[in-house]
């Protein structure tokens, strides 16, 4: 996880973007498909306007029992 945190960090600075970027307490790593691409790019550049109407924790809870991925509730505070 550090390796993948370093390189994103990485790309966000050559990308120009560190202004607008910055990482949140916890995190999840998700891997997307190459045709997801553009919808995932933009569900990025408007994530602080979806997160004023859905928390990180909502979501993530969301995309966990939509993948059928088995999880504890207090790991994720």
């Amino acid at each position: 996880m550090r390796d993948l945190k370093k390189s994103s960090s990485l790309w966000v600075t050559d990308s120009g973007l560190q202004s607008q970027f910055q990482w949140q307490e916890g995190y999840a790593a998700f891997t997307v498909s190459p045709s997801a691409r553009q919808a995932v790019q933009a569900y990025i550049t408007n994530q602080e306007k979806h997160h004023q109407i859905k928390s990180f924790r909502e979501e993530l809870i969301e995309v966990l029992k939509q993948a059928g991925v088995e999880f504890d509730e207090r790991y994720l505070d």
